[in-house]
């Protein structure tokens, strides 16, 4: 925390920085599905605080006020980020969500994976704020217009759109764990030893692979479809390479709710998130590779 910051931490009442740090869970996690990225999340909550501290003596229902204030910001994040967003190069992924698999998830899976995030992306800010306050943090409908300045009726009218474009976009199959844990692990060792019959025989025939350098680092320009592309994408870089460099060096994680890699390569770190189908392979890979959202990686 910066040092502005902390001194206005150490001057106000301690109930009220107490109420802070109660909510401040619930605003990151909300921070997060906004925005696709931790860093951002984090800078967000941030901003809340800012406020938090000119603003915490009149407040009379503090959380309330906080998820109102960490929504707005979102919006007004999206709303700039906007014309960053269209130019980016080659596909968008939001930014690894990684926990120890030792530890128990700190959020529900299917609420932080790639596949959700990616359908609440196709969202307006202002549907993607009204889905989540309402659908995934319980927020009534009333509370929900208050917090976007908006009617009931509109609300609720963002609400269905929203409602619909996710259920399209959501995936298709729930995701077991232990098998998942299972795939990442066998990924690994068939890359580790360039064993591309092994790994075409995890991957299912309408597999996608989506790798996010996002022109800071080299990724595939288009999301790679079917088992035959990924593979031929694979065989490429062993060609060229001379194998899968520095996949023998991974560690599995929780990546954004379920089992993944994270790799240690030579140029840095990238991860590695899987969805599987319902016959227990690989339905897709999502590679990030752009440091910009690596940053967090130990």
């Amino acid at each position: 925390m910066p040092a502005p910051a902390r001194d206005r931490m150490t001057r106000m009442d301690p109930a009220l920085t107490d109420a802070f740090e109660t909510n401040r869970p619930r605003l990151k996690r909300l921070a997060y599905r906004m925005l696709g990225s931790v860093s951002e999340a984090e800078d967000a909550v941030q901003d809340a605080w800012l406020r938090w501290t000119r603003a915490a003596g009149g407040v009379t229902d503090p959380a309330a006020w906080l998820v109102r204030t960490t929504t707005r910001l979102c919006i007004d994040r999206l709303r700039a980020a906007k014309v960053e967003r269209d130019a980016y190069r080659g596909p968008w992924l939001p930014e690894p969500l990684i926990e120890p698999l030792a530890e128990d998830p700190l959020e529900r899976a299917e609420e932080v994976s790639v596949a959700f995030l990616l359908a609440l992306e196709r969202l307006s800010p202002l549907e993607r704020a009204v889905f989540l306050l309402h659908d995934v943090f319980d927020e009534d409908y009333p509370a929900v217009a208050e917090t976007l300045g908006r009617s009931e009726a509109a609300v609720r009218q963002l609400a269905s759109r929203a409602r619909e474009h996710v259920r399209q976009e959501k995936p298709r199959f729930a995701v077991d764990q232990a098998r998942m844990l299972e795939l990442a692990n066998a990924f690994a060792a068939a890359a580790s030893g360039k064993d591309m019959r092994a790994l075409a025989g995890l991957l299912a025939q309408d597999a996608v692979m989506v790798t996010d350098g996002g022109g800071k680092r080299k990724a595939a320009l288009r999301v790679m479809v079917g088992r035959d592309d990924i593979i031929r994408l694979l065989e490429g870089i062993a060609w060229r390479t001379g194998g899968l460099p520095g996949v023998s060096q991974f560690e599995a994680a929780r990546i954004n709710g379920y089992p993944g890699l994270v790799l240690h390569l030579s140029d840095g770190p990238e991860t590695l998130a899987f969805e599987a189908d319902a016959d227990g392979l690989i339905a897709a890979i999502y590679a990030v590779r752009n440091p910009e959202k690596l940053g967090h990686v130990g």
